[in-house]
């Protein structure tokens, strides 16, 4: 193969590796490996067999229980049985029906266990120190009943609980319980994520996650459709590119932050701090002529500027030459901020509508919407998101990647729905969802830091999209470094090393890529 066509199926390759799976797509992903030549027994067996060694990767032998249901998971827990006890593990097998009662790969796995099989309600957790729940995975989209509700609420803390896929009675897609659900100490998954592996309170019932490669063969994604992506440097290897050696500040972006009143320009100075870490050549504080002085003396690295809070704001950020602003932090629900952020719209250059910008709208959405295009970037929490999206947010049959891509394309802007799980969309239907993060950053002040380093990298040139996910990924990786007792400054300080380290990361991507062009 041609050196420019091996990085070509690589680049291919990489393209779907980040892929988030819906259950569906899942399953049309199966169906793509089987009408190409994969049996349906093989991709079972190395799901069980990766179940198994994810096991024991973790935990010594110990008396364990196989819970197997009437499907295809089941018979993902019938090859874990086989495995573990071929690997000296104490295993008993509870199955929701009789073996002869299976039909396909099931039946066939289930012909494999050597061992006795026990009915489940003869179950009792308390006798096991592992548990494996392969009872139905993402195949069961109603409440879990009788004994398999009996099993979910009864298996004690005290025993490893290991889930196939999913754990039963979690819905796989909008990643909520429906009743009883196995909380799994970790569940071992298949091919590719799927949203409750991520979106909260999924993610908290999985425990640790571990997804497997079983052999489906590429070309797959032409049958089965991402509905999201892992947010990851690979995404926007762009944003963060070194430094040419002409380069100088005016080329690196200038950067406007609007400070809200006396007594809450805190806000804004952490947005504008972040803005200067992230890489804003010039980044200017707009404040009331009062507090000038004072901003000035405790920011030497910011310029700070008076506005006229007569004068049409665009005109102020066309004179300061801004190729981005930051509207909304500490800036108070008052008429003269919901003017201010229409003004700045009418200017179509790359904004940040955070805090109180978006608040200060919650009456009338549509008039923000109306303005709004795709340079723009709306950062709500669940409550602001709810006071813009009042309808979207009340949907209990959309997930949050639904519900962000359903925002992005209402409003016409860039959503960050900001939490654990934080999504972002474009108003091209686009989406990624950022787990790279830390409880670190459930403090106050974060979120302001988030507004300023989005807004730094669409100063230097990065597209609205790319720049949101950049933003929340380094924002997540400095809140991974902070330490107990963190604060928001604690995150100011660990920028820098986040900032270096993603661009490490991408020098060694780009090596590597060197070396496949060179044919090495």
């Amino acid at each position: 193969m041609h050196a420019c066509e091996a990085v070509a199926k690589i680049a291919n390759m990489m393209k779907f590796k980040q892929a988030i799976l819906t259950t569906y797509a899942m399953r049309r992903a199966d169906a793509y490996a089987i009408a190409h030549g994969q049996a349906g027994l093989t991709l079972m067996r190395a799901a069980g067999q990766g179940i198994a060694d994810a096991i024991c990767a973790r935990h010594a032998p110990r008396p364990t229980a196989v819970l197997c249901g009437p499907g295809n998971n089941g018979g993902d827990g019938w090859v874990v049985a086989s495995e573990l006890a071929g690997r000296g593990w104490p295993v008993r097998v509870f199955s929701m029906v009789e073996r002869a009662r299976l039909g396909g790969d099931a039946a066939q796995a289930a012909r494999d266990w050597a061992g006795a099989v026990e009915p489940l309600e003869a179950c009792d957790p308390g006798g096991f120190g592992l548990i494996v729940d392969a009872l139905f995975g993402v195949g069961l989209s109603r409440p879990l009943e009788g004994e398999a509700a009996r099993l979910a609420e009864a298996c004690s803390a005290d025993a490893v609980i290991v889930s196939a896929d999913v754990p039963s009675g979690l819905d796989g897609d909008i990643a909520q319980a429906k009743g009883p659900v196995f909380k799994a100490d970790l569940t071992v998954t298949f091919h590719r994520l799927k949203p409750a592996h991520l979106l909260e309170p999924g993610r908290t019932f999985c425990g640790e996650v571990e997804c497997i490669d079983i052999g489906i063969p590429d070309g797959w994604a032409d049958e089965a459709a991402p509905c999201a992506m892992l947010n990851h440097p690979d995404l926007w290897s762009d944003v963060l590119q070194p430094l040419k050696a002409d380069t100088h500040k005016h080329a690196r972006g200038r950067l406007c932050v609007l400070s809200g009143p006396a007594g809450a320009v805190g806000a804004a100075r952490l947005s504008a701090r972040a803005g200067l870490i992230g890489g804003a050549g010039f980044v200017t504080m707009l404040v009331t002529k009062g507090l000038v002085h004072d901003l000035a003396m405790a920011e030497p690295a910011l310029v700070v500027r008076a506005y006229d809070p007569v004068e049409e704001f665009s005109h102020c950020l066309t004179g300061h030459k801004a190729n981005a602003a930051v509207l909304g932090p500490g800036g108070g629900l008052t008429d003269r901020l919901h003017d201010q952020t229409l003004s700045a719209l009418q200017l179509n250059i790359p904004l940040i509508i955070d805090a109180d910008a978006i608040s200060v709208f919650a009456d009338d959405p549509k008039t923000l919407f109306s303005a709004l295009y795709h340079k723009a970037v709306i950062t709500p929490h669940s409550v602001e998101f709810a006071r813009l999206f009042p309808d979207i947010a009340a949907r209990n049959d959309l997930n949050k990647i639904d519900k962000t891509r359903q925002a992005a394309l209402q409003s016409g802007a860039v959503i960050v729905y900001k939490g654990p799980d934080t999504v972002v969309a474009a108003p091209s239907g686009a989406v990624r969802v950022n787990v790279h993060a830390s409880t670190a950053l459930a403090t106050m002040g974060t979120g302001d830091i988030l507004a300023g380093l989005i807004g730094a990298f669409m100063a230097q040139g990065a597209a609205a999209f790319d720049a949101a996910s950049a933003g929340v990924w380094v924002h997540g990786e400095a809140g991974r470094r902070c330490g107990s007792g963190a604060t928001a400054l604690t995150v100011l300080e660990k920028l820098p090393v986040a900032l270096g380290h993603i661009q490490s990361l991408q020098a060694r991507k780009a090596a590597l890529r060197r070396v496949h062009l060179n044919g090495g």
